[in-house]
């Protein structure tokens, strides 16, 4: 099937289940190609609706599991969901996770992404968690070079550190999605590290992930045009 959609755009489908995702991608129509199902939907039959999205519909699909446990167990979890025809799967971005995530997607066209610092958190969360102290920026784009040393195919990152890892030497040739993306004057949500679509594809973005502000929306469809039309 050929590609006519414009895939830096992901549309989120934080929706209940499968049905109401399916829905949301018939609104949407041919102008979005590419779709992330996050872990909210997973025992909503988020992996029936990724099968049907791409064997049917010739979508790409991002599968948001953010991965982490025992290298053992990463490796093997994600052997078999690398099983499904996903364009790209999420691991926290800790070397010894990504090591493994790599290894079980190993002879697979998946690309494992690593998680740096959630885009729902600041200083004042990182420091309850008992994070090490230094601004984010500067913590994501360690993570970021880390992750990229340990296999990673790319990283998400909030649209604010994009240009800092697009910098890194070891990003060469490797993906940076940001979520926490917002239409001007779009309310923030849960996000706290936000930029617009365009600023981030100008910062160096591959991917932008876009949930609320589309499948909220009066008309997901006409949201969605003004997004891709705002892309530089």
């Amino acid at each position: 099937m050929t590609q006519t959609f414009d895939d830096r755009l992901i549309v989120a489908l934080d929706v209940p289940n499968a049905l109401a995702g399916l829905e949301l991608t018939q609104r949407l129509g041919p102008q979005v190609g590419f779709y992330k199902i996050g872990l909210g939907m997973l025992t909503g039959g988020g992996l029936a609706l990724a099968n049907e999205l791409v064997a049917e519909h010739g979508k790409r699909i991002f599968l948001d599991m953010k991965l982490f446990d025992i290298g053992a167990t990463v490796e093997a979890a994600v052997r078999g969901l690398v099983q499904f025809d996903l364009d790209m799967l999420t691991v926290h971005g800790d070397p010894h996770v990504v090591r493994a995530a790599a290894e079980g997607a190993s002879g697979k066209a998946t690309r494992i992404l690593a998680v740096t610092i959630l885009t729902s958190l600041d200083r004042a969360d990182l420091d309850a968690g008992l994070i090490e102290a230094g601004d984010i920026p500067d913590l994501v784009a360690t993570r970021a070079a880390r992750a990229f040393e340990a296999g990673a195919d790319g990283v998400i990152a909030s649209p604010q550190e994009a240009a800092m890892i697009r910098a890194l030497p070891e990003a060469a040739g490797k993906l940076i999605v940001t979520p926490g993306v917002r239409p001007t004057g779009g309310a923030l949500g849960d996000q706290k590290r936000v930029a617009t679509p365009a600023e981030a594809i100008a910062g160096g973005a591959d991917h932008i992930v876009v949930g609320r502000p589309i499948w909220a929306a009066s008309d997901p469809s006409a949201a969605a045009a003004d997004i891709l039309g705002s892309l530089p």
